[in-house]
């Protein structure tokens, strides 16, 4: 068997043994990363009703799953995702390539002119399995993700986006901290422990 058949392998034994897997399922949400945003949104506050969110990178769609059920329909959620995702009442779904500028400019329609109170960027590359090759490509996506977040933020709006440790991390931090007031970098207990993912929390816009 050859060692990216047993890394398989151990993957589908231990996400399968994974208790997130498990809650989520017994829950009814459509992934474990759910409970990751679950805890930014408890502990930062982060949600308020009548708010437009953006979500980046949305399927299977267990963000914007939590995010309508915490607004409760009193808000506007437009998900985006390059693979097809289940359709969620009061998500509004578009499947494109978000590096592509049409599928940009799509998604721009969609806001019809309107600012956005938060944008959240789950995104994340095909992994090649070469580590730098997948961190230019993870580090692309975020600087993309911050551009849109940049431009359609209202002023004092937030953004949270999920970031690979490596290089062009530092830089990307520094320059979240000249757009945003306030940056965190947080560690969600449902992120695994070995992953170098970790959420880096922008807020306040500057104007």
């Amino acid at each position: 068997m050859s060692s990216r058949s047993k890394s398989s392998q151990r993957w589908l034994q231990e996400h399968f043994k994974d208790p997130y897997v498990k809650k989520a399922q017994a829950e009814g949400y459509r992934s474990r990363a759910v409970f990751k945003l679950d805890e930014l949104l408890e502990r930062d506050d982060l949600l308020k009703p009548g708010m437009t969110v953006v979500d980046l990178g949305a399927a299977p769609g267990g963000w914007s799953q939590l995010v309508n059920e915490r607004l409760k329909g009193r808000g506007r959620i437009v998900a985006l995702d390059i693979l097809p995702m289940q359709g969620i009442s009061g998500v509004d779904f578009i499947c494109g390539d978000f590096r592509e500028d049409s599928v940009l400019a799509e998604l721009e329609a969609r806001l019809e002119g309107a600012r956005v109170d938060l944008v959240l960027s789950d995104m994340a590359p095909n992994m090649s399995g070469v580590d730098l090759v997948d961190q230019a490509r993870a580090m692309h996506l975020s600087e993309l993700a911050l551009d849109f977040a940049v431009r359609w933020l209202r002023p004092g709006g937030d953004f949270l986006i999920k970031l690979f440790q490596g290089v062009g991390f530092d830089d990307y931090v520094r320059n979240l901290r000249t757009a945003f007031t306030r940056v965190s970098i947080r560690k969600p207990k449902a992120s695994r422990s070995r992953s170098n993912e970790v959420y880096a929390l922008a807020r306040g816009r500057r104007a």
